[in-house]
Protein backbone atom coordinates (compact mmCIF):
# COMPACT_ATOMS: atom_id res chain seq x y z
CA UNK A 1 0.00 0.00 0.00
CA UNK A 2 1.01 3.58 -0.63
CA UNK A 3 -0.01 6.97 0.68
CA UNK A 4 -0.47 9.75 -1.87
CA UNK A 5 -0.20 13.39 -0.84
CA UNK A 6 -2.51 15.19 -3.22
CA UNK A 7 -2.10 18.74 -4.52
CA UNK A 8 -4.57 21.38 -5.58
CA UNK A 9 -8.00 21.98 -4.09
CA UNK A 10 -10.01 19.21 -5.77
CA UNK A 11 -9.09 15.82 -4.31
CA UNK A 12 -11.52 13.96 -6.57
CA UNK A 13 -9.77 15.40 -9.63
CA UNK A 14 -6.31 14.64 -8.22
CA UNK A 15 -7.26 11.08 -7.32
CA UNK A 16 -8.73 10.50 -10.77
CA UNK A 17 -5.54 11.75 -12.40
CA UNK A 18 -3.44 9.39 -10.26
CA UNK A 19 -5.75 6.46 -10.95
CA UNK A 20 -5.62 7.01 -14.73
CA UNK A 21 -2.22 5.37 -14.97
CA UNK A 22 0.08 6.04 -12.03
CA UNK A 23 -1.68 4.28 -9.14
CA UNK A 24 -4.01 1.32 -8.59
CA UNK A 25 -7.17 1.24 -6.46
CA UNK A 26 -6.93 4.86 -5.31
CA UNK A 27 -9.09 5.76 -2.30
CA UNK A 28 -9.34 9.19 -0.71
CA UNK A 29 -9.00 8.97 3.09
CA UNK A 30 -8.73 12.61 4.27
CA UNK A 31 -8.33 16.08 2.77
CA UNK A 32 -5.20 15.97 0.63
CA UNK A 33 -4.52 12.28 1.28
CA UNK A 34 -5.31 9.07 -0.56
CA UNK A 35 -4.10 5.49 -0.41
CA UNK A 36 -3.33 3.21 -3.35
CA UNK A 37 -2.68 -0.50 -3.65
CA UNK A 38 0.34 0.09 -5.88
CA UNK A 39 2.07 2.86 -7.82
CA UNK A 40 4.13 3.20 -10.96
CA UNK A 41 7.06 5.45 -9.95
CA UNK A 42 7.56 6.76 -13.49
CA UNK A 43 3.86 7.62 -13.68
CA UNK A 44 3.88 9.40 -10.32
CA UNK A 45 6.73 11.62 -11.48
CA UNK A 46 4.51 12.98 -14.26
CA UNK A 47 1.48 13.79 -12.09
CA UNK A 48 0.29 17.37 -11.74
CA UNK A 49 -1.87 16.97 -8.66
CA UNK A 50 0.04 14.41 -6.57
CA UNK A 51 3.08 15.59 -4.66
CA UNK A 52 4.48 12.38 -3.14
CA UNK A 53 3.89 8.66 -2.94
CA UNK A 54 5.09 6.88 0.20
CA UNK A 55 5.23 3.16 0.96
CA UNK A 56 2.64 3.00 3.73
CA UNK A 57 4.02 1.88 7.06
CA UNK A 58 1.04 2.71 9.29
CA UNK A 59 -2.22 4.62 9.30
CA UNK A 60 -3.51 6.02 12.55
CA UNK A 61 -5.19 8.98 14.27
CA UNK A 62 -3.90 12.47 13.52
CA UNK A 63 -1.99 13.00 16.77
CA UNK A 64 1.71 12.85 17.53
CA UNK A 65 1.23 10.24 20.27
CA UNK A 66 -0.77 7.99 17.96
CA UNK A 67 1.83 8.37 15.22
CA UNK A 68 4.70 7.46 17.58
CA UNK A 69 2.78 4.45 18.91
CA UNK A 70 2.02 3.26 15.37
CA UNK A 71 5.65 3.68 14.31
CA UNK A 72 6.90 1.79 17.37
CA UNK A 73 4.55 -1.11 16.63
CA UNK A 74 5.19 -1.24 12.88
CA UNK A 75 7.39 -3.89 11.29
CA UNK A 76 10.27 -2.72 9.11
CA UNK A 77 13.41 -4.38 7.82
CA UNK A 78 15.14 -1.11 6.98
CA UNK A 79 18.41 -0.06 8.58
CA UNK A 80 20.73 2.89 8.24
CA UNK A 81 20.20 6.64 8.48
CA UNK A 82 16.88 8.41 8.39
CA UNK A 83 15.27 11.84 8.21
CA UNK A 84 11.69 12.53 9.28
CA UNK A 85 9.45 15.01 7.47
CA UNK A 86 6.04 15.85 8.94
CA UNK A 87 3.24 17.64 7.09
CA UNK A 88 0.01 19.20 8.36
CA UNK A 89 -1.76 18.65 5.05
CA UNK A 90 -4.07 21.54 4.15
CA UNK A 91 -3.48 22.88 7.72
CA UNK A 92 -6.38 20.73 8.94
CA UNK A 93 -4.96 19.40 12.24
CA UNK A 94 -2.87 22.08 13.95
CA UNK A 95 -0.18 19.46 14.65
CA UNK A 96 3.21 20.88 15.61
CA UNK A 97 5.19 19.34 12.75
CA UNK A 98 8.59 20.10 14.29
CA UNK A 99 7.61 18.31 17.51
CA UNK A 100 6.25 15.43 15.45
CA UNK A 101 9.55 15.11 13.58
CA UNK A 102 11.52 15.08 16.84
CA UNK A 103 9.24 12.50 18.46
CA UNK A 104 9.19 10.20 15.45
CA UNK A 105 12.93 10.60 14.96
CA UNK A 106 13.53 9.64 18.58
CA UNK A 107 11.39 6.52 18.12
CA UNK A 108 13.48 5.55 15.09
CA UNK A 109 16.74 6.11 16.98
CA UNK A 110 15.42 3.77 19.69
CA UNK A 111 15.03 1.18 16.92
CA UNK A 112 18.67 1.54 15.84
CA UNK A 113 18.46 4.16 13.10
CA UNK A 114 20.85 7.10 12.95
CA UNK A 115 19.65 10.56 12.00
CA UNK A 116 20.97 12.28 8.86
CA UNK A 117 18.96 15.29 7.75
CA UNK A 118 21.11 16.03 4.70
CA UNK A 119 21.61 12.70 2.93
CA UNK A 120 19.63 9.96 4.67
CA UNK A 121 19.28 6.38 3.49
CA UNK A 122 15.55 6.63 4.14
CA UNK A 123 13.00 9.40 4.60
CA UNK A 124 10.00 8.80 6.82
CA UNK A 125 7.06 11.05 5.96
CA UNK A 126 4.24 11.68 8.40
CA UNK A 127 1.22 13.23 6.71
CA UNK A 128 -1.38 14.54 9.16
CA UNK A 129 -4.81 15.44 7.87
CA UNK A 130 -8.31 15.70 9.30
CA UNK A 131 -8.50 12.68 11.64
CA UNK A 132 -5.80 10.65 9.87
CA UNK A 133 -2.03 10.29 9.95
CA UNK A 134 -0.28 8.24 7.27
CA UNK A 135 3.27 7.17 8.03
CA UNK A 136 5.32 6.00 5.08
CA UNK A 137 8.78 5.60 3.63
CA UNK A 138 9.16 8.11 0.85
CA UNK A 139 9.07 6.34 -2.52
CA UNK A 140 8.75 8.94 -5.27
CA UNK A 141 7.83 12.59 -5.80
CA UNK A 142 6.29 14.28 -8.81
CA UNK A 143 8.49 16.63 -10.82
CA UNK A 144 7.04 20.05 -10.13
CA UNK A 145 8.70 22.20 -12.78
CA UNK A 146 5.57 23.78 -14.27
CA UNK A 147 6.62 27.32 -13.44
CA UNK A 148 9.24 27.11 -16.16
CA UNK A 149 6.46 26.62 -18.73
CA UNK A 150 4.03 29.37 -17.85
CA UNK A 151 2.07 30.48 -20.92
CA UNK A 152 3.52 33.99 -20.68
CA UNK A 153 7.07 32.60 -20.75
CA UNK A 154 6.63 30.59 -23.96
CA UNK A 155 7.88 32.00 -27.28
CA UNK A 156 4.29 32.47 -28.49
CA UNK A 157 1.54 33.63 -26.09
CA UNK A 158 -2.14 34.34 -26.41
CA UNK A 159 -4.50 35.20 -23.52
CA UNK A 160 -6.66 32.32 -22.33
CA UNK A 161 -3.96 29.66 -22.72
CA UNK A 162 -4.41 26.67 -20.42
CA UNK A 163 -1.95 26.57 -17.52
CA UNK A 164 0.56 23.69 -17.61
CA UNK A 165 -0.71 22.05 -14.41
CA UNK A 166 -4.21 21.55 -15.79
CA UNK A 167 -2.82 20.59 -19.20
CA UNK A 168 -0.61 17.90 -17.64
CA UNK A 169 -3.50 16.56 -15.55
CA UNK A 170 -5.71 16.31 -18.63
CA UNK A 171 -2.95 14.53 -20.54
CA UNK A 172 -2.69 12.00 -17.71
CA UNK A 173 -6.47 11.59 -17.51
CA UNK A 174 -6.43 10.81 -21.22
CA UNK A 175 -3.98 7.98 -20.58
CA UNK A 176 -1.12 9.50 -22.55
CA UNK A 177 2.27 7.93 -21.91
CA UNK A 178 5.39 7.00 -23.84
CA UNK A 179 3.44 4.48 -25.92
CA UNK A 180 0.52 6.79 -26.77
CA UNK A 181 -0.29 9.04 -29.73
CA UNK A 182 -2.21 12.11 -28.56
CA UNK A 183 -4.25 14.59 -30.59
CA UNK A 184 -5.31 18.12 -29.73
CA UNK A 185 -7.77 19.09 -32.49
CA UNK A 186 -7.96 22.73 -31.33
CA UNK A 187 -4.41 23.16 -30.14
CA UNK A 188 -4.32 26.94 -29.70
CA UNK A 189 -0.82 27.78 -28.44
CA UNK A 190 0.14 24.12 -27.90
CA UNK A 191 0.09 23.87 -24.12
CA UNK A 192 -1.54 20.43 -24.04
CA UNK A 193 0.86 19.14 -26.68
CA UNK A 194 3.88 20.39 -24.72
CA UNK A 195 2.82 18.48 -21.62
CA UNK A 196 1.96 15.34 -23.59
CA UNK A 197 5.28 15.44 -25.40
CA UNK A 198 7.18 15.85 -22.14
CA UNK A 199 5.67 12.62 -20.76
CA UNK A 200 6.83 10.87 -23.91
CA UNK A 201 3.68 10.73 -26.03
CA UNK A 202 3.77 11.30 -29.77
CA UNK A 203 1.75 14.47 -30.36
CA UNK A 204 -0.34 15.83 -33.22
CA UNK A 205 -1.92 19.28 -33.10
CA UNK A 206 -4.54 20.87 -35.30
CA UNK A 207 -5.99 24.36 -35.43
CA UNK A 208 -8.12 26.30 -37.90
CA UNK A 209 -6.17 29.54 -37.53
CA UNK A 210 -2.90 30.01 -39.37
CA UNK A 211 -1.60 32.23 -36.57
CA UNK A 212 -2.17 29.50 -33.98
CA UNK A 213 -0.54 26.82 -36.11
CA UNK A 214 2.57 28.97 -36.48
CA UNK A 215 2.55 29.83 -32.78
CA UNK A 216 2.13 26.21 -31.72
CA UNK A 217 4.98 25.18 -33.99
CA UNK A 218 7.17 27.84 -32.38
CA UNK A 219 6.27 26.72 -28.86
CA UNK A 220 6.68 23.01 -29.54
CA UNK A 221 10.06 23.55 -31.16
CA UNK A 222 11.16 25.20 -27.91
CA UNK A 223 10.25 22.18 -25.74
CA UNK A 224 10.07 19.07 -27.95
CA UNK A 225 12.10 17.35 -30.62
CA UNK A 226 9.32 15.58 -32.51
CA UNK A 227 5.73 16.67 -33.22
CA UNK A 228 3.23 17.36 -35.99
CA UNK A 229 0.97 20.39 -36.36
CA UNK A 230 -1.77 20.65 -39.00
CA UNK A 231 -4.00 23.47 -40.10
CA UNK A 232 -7.59 22.43 -40.59
CA UNK A 233 -11.20 22.28 -39.48
CA UNK A 234 -11.62 20.27 -36.26
CA UNK A 235 -14.89 18.89 -37.61
CA UNK A 236 -13.10 17.46 -40.69
CA UNK A 237 -9.69 16.30 -39.57
CA UNK A 238 -7.17 15.26 -42.20
CA UNK A 239 -6.43 12.03 -40.33
CA UNK A 240 -7.40 8.44 -40.99
CA UNK A 241 -9.66 6.41 -38.72
CA UNK A 242 -8.01 5.30 -35.47
CA UNK A 243 -4.81 7.12 -36.34
CA UNK A 244 -4.24 8.13 -32.71
CA UNK A 245 -4.90 6.73 -29.25
CA UNK A 246 -6.34 9.60 -27.26
CA UNK A 247 -7.19 13.29 -27.38
CA UNK A 248 -7.36 16.36 -25.17
CA UNK A 249 -8.83 19.67 -26.21
CA UNK A 250 -9.88 22.95 -24.72
CA UNK A 251 -13.08 23.90 -26.53
CA UNK A 252 -13.55 27.55 -27.52
CA UNK A 253 -15.23 29.77 -24.97
CA UNK A 254 -18.08 31.54 -26.72
CA UNK A 255 -17.48 34.82 -24.96
CA UNK A 256 -13.92 35.31 -26.18
CA UNK A 257 -12.91 32.90 -28.94
CA UNK A 258 -12.85 33.49 -32.66
CA UNK A 259 -14.95 30.90 -34.52
CA UNK A 260 -14.70 31.46 -38.26
CA UNK A 261 -16.97 28.90 -39.94
CA UNK A 262 -19.18 27.28 -37.25
CA UNK A 263 -21.41 28.27 -34.44
CA UNK A 264 -20.02 27.03 -31.12
CA UNK A 265 -22.38 24.09 -30.61
CA UNK A 266 -21.81 22.71 -34.12
CA UNK A 267 -18.05 23.13 -33.77
CA UNK A 268 -17.80 21.25 -30.47
CA UNK A 269 -20.24 18.52 -31.56
CA UNK A 270 -18.41 18.06 -34.85
CA UNK A 271 -15.02 17.96 -33.16
CA UNK A 272 -16.23 15.36 -30.67
CA UNK A 273 -17.44 13.18 -33.52
CA UNK A 274 -14.18 13.55 -35.43
CA UNK A 275 -12.10 12.79 -32.36
CA UNK A 276 -14.22 9.69 -31.84
CA UNK A 277 -13.32 8.64 -35.38
CA UNK A 278 -9.56 9.24 -35.22
CA UNK A 279 -8.76 8.68 -31.51
CA UNK A 280 -11.54 6.52 -30.17
CA UNK A 281 -9.95 5.17 -26.99
CA UNK A 282 -10.20 8.19 -24.69
CA UNK A 283 -10.80 11.94 -24.78
CA UNK A 284 -10.64 14.73 -22.22
CA UNK A 285 -12.66 17.83 -23.06
CA UNK A 286 -12.18 21.11 -21.20
CA UNK A 287 -14.78 23.85 -21.70
CA UNK A 288 -16.61 26.74 -20.10
CA UNK A 289 -19.87 24.75 -20.13
CA UNK A 290 -21.18 21.20 -19.97
CA UNK A 291 -21.04 19.34 -23.30
CA UNK A 292 -22.13 15.91 -22.01
CA UNK A 293 -25.16 15.66 -24.31
CA UNK A 294 -23.05 16.43 -27.38
CA UNK A 295 -20.41 13.94 -26.24
CA UNK A 296 -22.97 11.17 -25.90
CA UNK A 297 -24.46 12.03 -29.30
CA UNK A 298 -20.96 11.61 -30.77
CA UNK A 299 -20.71 8.09 -29.34
CA UNK A 300 -18.75 8.77 -26.17
CA UNK A 301 -19.52 7.52 -22.67
CA UNK A 302 -18.98 10.06 -19.89
CA UNK A 303 -16.63 8.46 -17.40
CA UNK A 304 -16.24 11.47 -15.11
CA UNK A 305 -17.08 15.16 -14.86
CA UNK A 306 -15.23 17.79 -12.83
CA UNK A 307 -15.61 21.52 -12.30
CA UNK A 308 -12.48 23.64 -11.97
CA UNK A 309 -13.01 27.21 -10.77
CA UNK A 310 -10.65 29.65 -12.48
CA UNK A 311 -12.03 32.94 -11.17
CA UNK A 312 -15.36 34.50 -10.26
CA UNK A 313 -16.64 34.60 -13.84
CA UNK A 314 -15.13 31.35 -15.18
CA UNK A 315 -15.52 27.75 -14.09
CA UNK A 316 -14.10 25.12 -16.39
CA UNK A 317 -15.87 21.81 -16.90
CA UNK A 318 -13.63 18.80 -17.52
CA UNK A 319 -15.21 15.73 -19.11
CA UNK A 320 -13.38 12.40 -19.22
CA UNK A 321 -14.80 10.43 -22.15
CA UNK A 322 -14.28 6.83 -23.19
Amino acid sequence: MYCLELAGEDDAFAAAEAAAGAAADVERVAPGLAVAADVDPAGVRTLAYTRHADALLARTDATIDAAVAALTAADTDRVGSVAVRARDVRNTTGVDTQRAERALGSALVDRGFSVDLDDPDHELRACFSDGVCCLGWHAVASVRDYGSRRPTDRPFFQPGSMDPLLARACVNLAGADADARLLDPMCGTGGVLIEAGLVGAAVVGNDAQKKMVRGTDENLAHYLDDYDVLRGDATRLALRDDALDCAVFDAPYGRQSKIETHDLADLVAGALAEVRRVAADRCVLVADRDWRAEARDAGWSVEARFERRVHRSLTRTVLVLA
